[in-house]
């Protein structure tokens, strides 16, 4: 299996890299949106569903045994290994133009992530992790945040259309009161990566889906992060929160939110 999944990592990277060059080309101007509405403030494009499919159809003809999971189609095929993609995180983004957008490919074994590839194209960010071989980005070696003092520190609090207001805003104050600094800036899983790469010190979202966070759950591990159990809490079936922090601040931030960390 060593030399299979070295196999699968150097072509999903290569996969990734050309679909995120499709994506690029096919990104709207800045200005209005471009796209429809699946569900308040959740975009859809067309390039959704191209850049899915062209991931989907070429780990078919490489790996036909794999399962394949992404957010369009859903679990389209079946396999101790499963793939599972998010073709345009951070739509709404992506649909007016703005850069915080990538392409998130993950592998699973099993109930297990194992590999994750990420590219954020229009700021030529390149992320990989291999379980037990470190998370890099553009081949550098990346580590999650040494900050301890919440005062200091800068947190994103995600949202989306399945989010209650009074518990998002209950949240957020809860967070400012430890001093730090919220962000929201509409991707879940460049939120996750900026944990992996200490541009920030945790982030926190009420419901967040398996294909946002397959990728960067690899990432977070190897990188020194603490998570929540995401997976085992209901994340492989249903929107689940997840909590990730830098380590000097896991425990206080899981006190403010209330949810529990387990170490990466």
């Amino acid at each position: 299996m060593t030399d299979a999944l070295s196999h699968r990592f150097e072509a999903a990277q290569a996969i990734v890299k050309k679909a995120a060059e499709m994506a690029m080309t096919m990104r709207p101007a800045p200005g209005g949106p471009q796209g429809s509405l699946k569900h308040a403030q959740d975009w859809l494009t067309e390039t959704d569903g191209k850049v899915e499919s062209f991931i989907s159809k070429e780990i078919k003809s490489l790996f036909p045994e794999d399962g394949f999971q992404g957010e369009e189609e859903g679990q389209t095929r079946t396999g101790s290994l499963r793939w599972v993609v998010d073709p345009i995180d951070g739509t709404s983004n992506y649909a007016r133009g703005r850069n915080r957008w990538c392409v998130s490919l993950g592998l699973m074994e099993g109930n297990t992530p194992i590999l994750g590839i990420i590219a954020a194209p229009p700021v030529q960010e390149f992320y990989t992790a291999r379980l037990g071989h470190g998370a890099f980005m553009n081949g550098k070696q990346i580590h999650a945040s040494p900050v301890t003092d919440p005062k200091i520190s800068m947190v994103e609090l995600g949202w989306s259309h399945v989010s209650k207001k009074e518990e998002f805003l209950k949240h957020a104050n809860a967070i400012l009161e430890t001093g730090a600094m919220i962000r929201t800036l509409g991707s879940g899983t460049m939120s996750l990566v900026d944990v992996a790469s200490g541009r920030l010190d945790g982030h926190f979202e009420m419901a967040i889906n398996l294909w946002d966070v397959a990728a960067a759950l690899v990432l977070l591990q190897e990188a020194g992060a603490k998570i929540s159990p995401f997976l085992e809490d209901g994340g492989l079936y249903q929107p689940t929160p997840i909590l990730t922090a830098a380590p000097g601040l896991a425990d206080l931030l899981s006190k403010t939110v209330n949810i529990p960390l387990r170490s990466a």
